[in-house]
């Protein structure tokens, strides 16, 4: 066996995204709220920065990412990176201020326990199984855990869970959907047995609209078993809605305003509430001395880090803001006639005219919204495929046929819903060319079910 050593030359592509890339990347994809939070904590953790929350015009001009540091301390005193001026008298009260808590399920409950006529050992054990109650409205523990867990009888854990099923809103503390709503029908004073059973052996044939199945086994009509399905599906299956269970609330904060000014269309960027980043001029002391080295490297590190969060923030706004430019130039009768008149438009046709990446579009628009006439809308909304028209060269926005496939279920005789294949011949009588397997396709995708799940009896 032959053992030797070589040394070959190879010549290969690679694309290394260095600290400075990644970090455009990410602001770029980062929405107007996430933005705030993240230039907030640079603030914080960067002495060099300083933050006003004045509104930032867009800067054309270029950075360089090799730093002069003296020159560049001159520069400060005359560009729009000094330290402005600022008082706290200049500061808006903030209208978040004024919004009150959002009163949570678990709070409500205990207000209700707390004036009950009990003994306080079943109120301390009704409290106990309200902080085990989870986002449904269902107890999310056993009756034999809360014994072992509280040390108590069999007796008294049944008396509690009783007092807890008597609060409102009804069916809360239930263990399952079949006792939730069977404590709903019994609060009603529901006497027809008929219900009850189905509750507990039939709800996925309610889901599946199998109700001949049901009158077979009751021995009524199909149409009696159907009335008793609508009673059923009038009942709240989650008990909690309607009240905060604990779950994180997002803002929504439009990435810009589309407003009509003079007859035209404009676009208003929303980065008042952004901080307008500059640089603090005391550190120029620190590197105009040059006594102790490592103090100036530190702050050189800073700067740097500093020049370059400013530069990726406008760059940032100017990418989104030329997208937006196109959306509006291409969309046009969207804004100015609604949703009837959206046309098909892809990330690839947008990132071409702008001779960018399709990849920066899609980071761009993001889980970002806009502020139109017609209320705020996700960016993302906004690209849809298309399909050909049967007798012109314009294509139709998917969501154009799929909300024609809606308002067809809408308007059809329940008795006899519409098969896939005959809204397939109806769309094309309005000149949309679309297979019966793509109408069951936007069918799923809008959650319209099955003709035969539809069928009234």
């Amino acid at each position: 066996m032959k053992m030797e050593f070589k040394l070959n030359l190879t010549q290969e592509q690679k694309l290394i995204m260095t600290q400075q890339m990644q970090l455009s990347v990410k602001l770029l994809q980062m929405s107007n709220f996430e933005i705030q939070s993240y230039i907030e904590k640079e603030v914080q953790e960067n002495p060099v920065l300083d933050a006003e929350y004045k509104k930032n015009e867009i800067d054309s001009g270029k950075s360089t990412e090799e730093i002069d540091y003296k020159k560049f301390i001159k520069y400060l005193e005359f560009d729009d990176y000094g330290h402005g001026s600022y008082s706290k008298d200049e500061e808006e009260v903030s209208p978040f201020n004024f919004i009150s808590a959002k009163r949570s399920l678990k709070e409500y409950l205990i207000e209700q326990i707390i004036e009950l006529d009990e003994s306080n050992v079943i109120k301390a054990v009704c409290k106990y199984m309200v902080e085990n109650i989870d986002e449904r409205g269902y107890l999310d523990i056993t009756l034999e855990e809360i014994q072992e867990e509280l040390n108590i009888n069999k007796e008294l854990s049944e008396k509690a869970l009783k007092v807890i099923h008597g609060l409102d809103p009804i069916g809360i503390g239930a263990r399952d959907i079949k006792e939730c709503l069977t404590i709903q029908l019994r609060y009603k004073n529901v006497a027809d047995e008929n219900l009850f059973i189905i509750v507990e052996n039939y709800l996925e044939m309610i889901a599946e609209n199998k109700y001949n199945i049901i009158a077979k086994d009751l021995k009524i009509s199909v149409k009696e078993a159907q009335e008793y399905g609508d009673k059923i599906k009038s009942l709240e299956p989650k008990p909690s809605r309607g009240f905060f269970t604990g779950e994180e609330i997002k803002y929504i904060i439009p990435e810009a305003y589309i407003k009509r000014i003079d007859g035209e269309f404009c676009i208003i960027m929303n980065d008042g509430f952004i901080p307008k980043l500059n640089i603090n001029q005391l550190y120029k002391q620190i590197i105009n001395g040059e006594e102790d080295k490592d103090t100036v490297k530190f702050v050189k590190d800073k700067l740097n880090s500093a020049v370059f969060l400013i530069k990726s923030i406008r760059q940032r706004e100017s990418t989104i803001y030329n997208i937006l430019e196109k959306i509006l130039e291409t969309q046009k009768d969207y804004f100015q006639y609604g949703e009837e008149h959206l046309k098909p438009m892809t990330l690839k046709e947008i990132a071409d005219s702008l001779e960018i990446h399709e990849s920066t579009v899609s980071r761009a628009i993001r889980d970002k919204y806009i502020h139109t006439e017609r209320g705020t809308v996700k960016i993302k909304d906004l690209f849809t495929t298309g399909i050909s028209s049967m007798d012109s060269f314009d294509d139709i926005s998917t969501k154009l046929i799929k909300k024609e496939i809606q308002e067809l279920v809408d308007a059809e005789d329940k008795n006899k819903p519409y098969s896939d294949q005959k809204i397939c011949d109806l769309l094309k009588k309005k000149n949309m060319d679309i297979s019966r397997r793509t109408v069951a396709k936007y069918r799923e995708e809008i959650g319209i079910k099955s003709s035969s799940k539809r069928k009234r009896f």
